[in-house]
């Protein structure tokens, strides 16, 4: 119910909160679902998965919702490991843990199948990663201010950096995901071309972030496999 597990005859020694940034994709979230639930608890994990819900058809921001993510998990339990996962991402190895790094941010789709399993180039943090609730709030979150798809991944490599962290990767043996794909027509023909960043990191990650996050809660449900946050 809502998501949650905790394995049945053990004491879990890890417990990671799933966020995943989502708007009206629910053939990628059945197929996500159907996955991750026996993947994890593989692991044996203790988890929930969060799904946060924008409200509306205007431009889609990924990141303001996983900082809500974030925010609403934190009420629930204090995580070891926050898991920010795209929707249309499937993990291919068992080995490849959702649990975080002691020390720093960790990417974890290291490689891709639409990348040909390499990274498209070298500050790449999309797709799978996790931070501690330390390291999310020593960087300040995410930005607030990427409307519509792309960009926020670099602005968020060079925050880390910015506060004094860097990148691990899972290596690529284990961070191996398949990437879903419903609508071939639409997907662009170089997925691989680097978004233009529109800001300026250095100047504005203090103060665009978790500190200055602000959004209305709609609603807050559990599913029977995901608890569902809809935010204004």
């Amino acid at each position: 119910s809502g998501g949650h597990y905790r394995p049945p005859h053990c004491f879990a020694r890890y417990k990671s909160a799933i966020l995943v940034a989502y708007r009206n994709q629910e053939k990628y979230l059945h197929h996500l679902l159907y996955y991750i639930h026996p993947f994890l608890q593989r692991q044996q994990l203790s988890y929930t998965i969060y799904l946060i819900q924008q409200v509306g058809s205007g431009s889609f921001n990924r990141a303001k919702l996983l900082n809500v993510g974030v925010r609403e998990a934190m009420k629930d339990e204090d995580w070891d490991c926050l898991v920010l996962h795209d929707v249309d991402l499937v993990p291919e190895n068992d080995y490849n843990l959702y649990i975080c790094d002691e020390y720093y941010p960790k990417h974890m789709a290291s490689a891709m199948d639409k990348f040909q399993y390499t990274l498209p180039y070298k500050s790449f943090f999309g797709g799978v990663s996790a931070l501690t609730p330390d390291h999310y709030m020593k960087m300040n979150g995410f930005p607030n201010t990427y409307w519509g798809d792309g960009g926020e991944n670099d602005d968020i490599a060079e925050r880390i950096q910015l506060a004094g962290m860097k990148i691990v990767r899972t290596p690529p043996h284990l961070g191996r995901y398949r990437v879903m794909n419903y609508n071939e027509e639409t997907e662009m023909q170089e997925p691989w071309r680097r978004p233009t960043s529109r800001h300026n990191t250095r100047k504005t990650w203090k103060a665009d972030g978790m500190n200055s996050l602000q959004f209305r809660l709609l609603s807050r449900t559990k599913h029977p496999l995901y608890t569902k946050i809809i935010v204004d």
